[in-house]
């Protein structure tokens, strides 16, 4: 047990102690001591043997001054009932060994002050009054330092939930009072004076042997997370307000579920970047796979356009990917494994992008089919997606519908018409982004020949009208055509209608048959035309005078060698050269005149003189040998009155054309030789009127070339 103590003392305390010497002051009277050296606050142990031919009764210890020992310096006396002992050592110096007789007078002191520097002397007593002895040779010395040990603290590896303890252990092994021991967050807070409910601090001393004990203080925590990585202060304070203090750092073992964070709505063609982030002790094995696919590693496209990769840092990994495109938009996933426990979060990454809208339809409508356009946006958000027209907006109606899904607007048009051809614009609208497209929407019309088609027949002129209308605009042509050589079409257009209207030369007024075809790429329309047949008034009086006036004509050739009849005709055409002369002198710009006119040798037409004309139909009548001279016609050709034009022109003063009659004596019952000209009173217009048939006229419909004759 000695050695024990011996050793624990020696080891624990002081300094040097088993270097101890002995001195011997007188044969048999021997000590062996050891200078110690101990910190305040503290104890100290001297250790010490002597020997002595008497048996030991007392052990006494002083405290000498300045090498002087006095019996008033008792610091120590083996029997307790001593009051000689200084006051200030009551209680705190002890034997290690209570029995005497084994001549081990080691002592310990407890709660050092600095007051206890100095020596100290050792005198033995006996249990006779002779046998006393006090050793003079040499004595021990304490010295004292200040407190520098410090308290054991022991922190063990900490887990989440699970209760544990930390233990701090106060230096030294004295016997004196006990320490306080307090624990405080980081040496600042004192966990005592303000303990979490999950902290309780419990004192515990444990005795080594009758004089050592040790001193510690457990605390009962949960750990938490809070905890990991805090500093906890373990601080002892000894009497004499010495303190020593130790700091210990929690390590707390724990995990939290992963955590995402970056910006997980990007525009193509930007940068995601993503950080996987697990707080644990000891770190996660973070990993990012993203949805249908196993695991994410440095990817990097054939043409550089888009790169992902990783970089792992303690406790989180980031994703990147540059220059992103709509196919890396998706669920990504972050799985951290944790002691063989795995945890995952995912987030889903949307890539905001549009295209160009795409319309699907067919085009080419025809009338009265259904349009059906669709437009498709590809795009996110969605577009959102209008139709209209280059020239007006659409609006829903009874024929008009929009079917709206995401992605796409439909546009449903009933029983198209041409006037509904135009250009159709789709536009989207995507986050303030305006993008359009169009389609040219063609009605096509089947061609088709209108009311108002029709021909009339006039004397030897056949007009025809055919008006038809279709889209594209129809071509016609008439069949007639091919039979004849001499014809003219007039064709005119407005908007999806052609009217053509053909004048023909007709010399048989057998069974006409007309056919007008109207064509476009849509198909064919044919229309057997009605032939309207008729003969004018005005007609049939120029006709009856033809007629006459080749009767006539017939008559004065028979006779014309007659004398008698000569004279007549001469006498006659005097009496209407004079008349002429008087009215208007402008017969000759109406009816074209080619007979010659003598005179002195020449020819006279029209009032002016031709010289050296002396052929043509008429031969002149000798000159008179007396008398005033005249102009005398032989004979007059009425041949060239048909080159008068007799179709009818519009006026905007009368539809009825007046024409000069010309009559023969038969019809007031005169003789048959002698022929009259009568001039109607309009025929002052008669130049102007003819020229103006000379232009061809073009009819709208049949109805209006009827309503001309």
């Amino acid at each position: 047990m000695f050695v024990f103590i011996w050793l624990i003392v020696s080891l624990s305390t002081n300094k040097g102690a088993l270097g101890g010497k002995t001195y011997c002051q007188k044969t048999d009277y021997c000590v062996t001591l050891t200078n110690n050296t101990a910190e305040a606050g503290l104890c100290a142990v001297i250790p010490c043997s002597f020997t002595s031919p008497f048996k030991p009764k007392h052990i006494i210890w002083y405290k000498c001054d300045k090498n002087k020992c006095l019996d008033s310096d008792l610091v120590f006396h083996s029997d307790k009932n001593n009051e000689n002992v200084q006051v200030g050592f009551k209680g705190r110096v002890s034997l290690l060994e209570p029995d005497v007789t084994q001549k081990n007078c080691s002592i310990m002191i407890n709660d050092l002050e600095e007051s206890d520097f100095g020596s100290y002397q050792l005198r033995v007593e006996g249990y006779e009054l002779k046998d006393k002895f006090t050793y003079t040779v040499e004595k021990t010395t304490l010295s004292l330092s200040d407190l520098n040990q410090k308290p054991k603290v022991m922190i063990p590896p900490l887990t989440e939930g699970q209760q544990d303890t930390l233990t701090c252990t106060a230096p030294g092994i004295c016997s004196g009072l006990p320490p306080k021991i307090t624990w405080m967050w980081g040496g600042k807070e004192e966990i005592e004076s303000n303990l979490p409910g999950n902290i309780t601090v419990s004192l515990e001393t444990e005795t080594l042997t009758n004089f050592t004990q040790r001193h510690r203080s457990i605390l009962t925590l949960n750990p938490s997370a809070k905890y990991h990585n805090r500093k906890i202060t373990c601080k002892v304070s000894f009497k004499g307000d010495k303190t020593t203090e130790e700091t210990g750092t929690l390590n707390v073992n724990y995990s939290r579920k992963p955590q995402i964070y970056g910006k997980t709505t990007v525009m193509e063609g930007d940068d995601l970047n993503l950080t996987c982030s697990v707080d644990s002790v000891p770190a996660s094995v973070i990993k990012w796979t993203k949805s249908g696919m196993e695991s994410i590693n440095i990817l990097r496209k054939a043409d550089n356009s888009t790169v992902m990769y990783l970089q792992e840092n303690s406790g989180n990994v980031s994703f990147s990917i540059i220059n992103i495109t709509a196919k890396e938009a998706g669920r990504y996933i972050c799985t951290a494994t944790y002691q063989n426990v795995n945890m995952t979060e995912e987030i889903h990454v949307k890539v905001t992008y549009t295209r160009l809208p795409n319309i699907i339809g067919n085009p080419n409508i025809k009338e009265g089919d259904v349009l059906n356009l669709t437009c498709i946006v590809d795009s996110f958000p969605p577009s959102l997606i209008t139709w209209t027209t280059h020239s007006a907006s659409i609006n829903p109606n009874n024929r008009t519908s929009f079917l709206n899904s995401t992605g796409s607007a439909t546009l449903v048009i009933l029983n198209m018409t041409v006037e509904d051809s135009a250009e159709y614009v789709c536009t989207a609208t995507h986050m303030n982004n305006t993008v359009t497209e169009y389609v040219d929407i063609k009605v096509t019309r089947f061609p088709k020949v209108l009311n108002g088609s029709g021909c009339l027949l006039r004397s030897d002129v056949l007009t025809c009208v055919c008006i038809s209308e279709g889209f594209p605009l129809p071509t016609i042509k008439w069949p007639m055509l091919n039979n004849h050589t001499r014809y003219s079409v007039i064709n005119m257009v407005s908007n999806h209608t052609v009217n053509s209207t053909v004048t023909i030369p007709i010399k048989t007024h057998g069974n006409i048959s007309v056919d007008c075809f109207s064509s476009n790429e849509n198909g064919e329309a044919k229309e057997k035309l009605r032939v309207q047949q008729d003969w004018p008034k005005n007609e049939v009086k120029e006709h009856t005078t033809n007629l006459r006036k080749s009767f006539t004509l017939e008559i004065v050739i028979a006779f014309s060698t007659g004398l008698l009849l000569s004279a007549i005709i001469c006498c006659l055409f005097m009496k209407v050269y004079r008349k002429k002369e008087k009215k208007s002198g402008n017969l000759d710009q109406c009816l074209e005149m080619v007979s010659p006119l003598m005179s002195n040798g020449q020819a006279v037409q029209g009032g002016r003189l031709h010289r050296g004309v002396e052929k043509g139909p008429l031969a002149a009548a000798p000159e008179a040998t007396s008398g005033s001279k005249e102009l005398v016609y032989a004979s007059i050709d009425f041949s060239l009155l048909s080159r008068i034009p007799k179709k009818s022109v519009k006026s905007s003063e009368s539809t009825n054309m007046e024409y000069a009659e010309i009559k023969t004596n038969m019809e007031k019952g005169g003789d048959p030789g002698e022929m009259m000209i009568e001039e109607d009173s309009e025929m002052k217009n008669c130049v102007e009127e003819v020229k103006d048939e000379a232009e061809e006229p073009v009819y709208s419909n049949a109805e209006d070339l009827i309503n001309e004759s």
